[in-house]
């Protein structure tokens, strides 16, 4: 390579570094917006509202049961999970802890779905980009 090329692509690469810092910003500002914004998780019960509960940084839990079973969810850092439940596969302790709007987890066996909502008009982040 010569030093013409080496200067080209040194140009190139400054300018596509300054397209990108907006983004970061940007991003920046986006989630520190989505932890001040009030989400929610419904929990359902054989598809009729259960109980709503306010996504907080705080840890609380959340036991259900039924005749069907019992579920653990425990709320922390914005977010939900399931801990423990007493359903013959467990695949609803697989789904993990779930933060962003419009995730669920499901357990069919007790027939309980939680999902995640926020504020009207606020949309889901996005997904990818391509």
């Amino acid at each position: 390579m010569k030093r013409g090329d080496l200067l080209l692509v040194s140009g190139i690469l400054i300018v596509s570094l300054l397209f990108m810092v907006p983004r970061w910003i940007q991003s920046g500002e986006s989630s520190e917006k989505n932890h001040n914004s009030q989400k929610t998780a419904v929990i359902k019960m054989e598809g009729k509202l259960y109980r709503t509960v306010t996504l907080t940084k705080e840890e609380q839990t959340i036991e259900i049961r039924t005749q069907r079973g019992y579920n653990l969810l425990k709320v922390h850092d914005y977010g939900i999970e399931m801990v423990d439940a007493d359903c013959p596969d467990e695949i609803c302790l697989t789904f993990g802890f779930r933060s962003r709007q419009g995730d669920t987890i499901v357990c069919l066996p007790h027939r309980v779905i939680v999902e995640i909502g926020g504020p009207s008009g606020e949309g889901g982040e996005t997904d990818a980009v391509i």
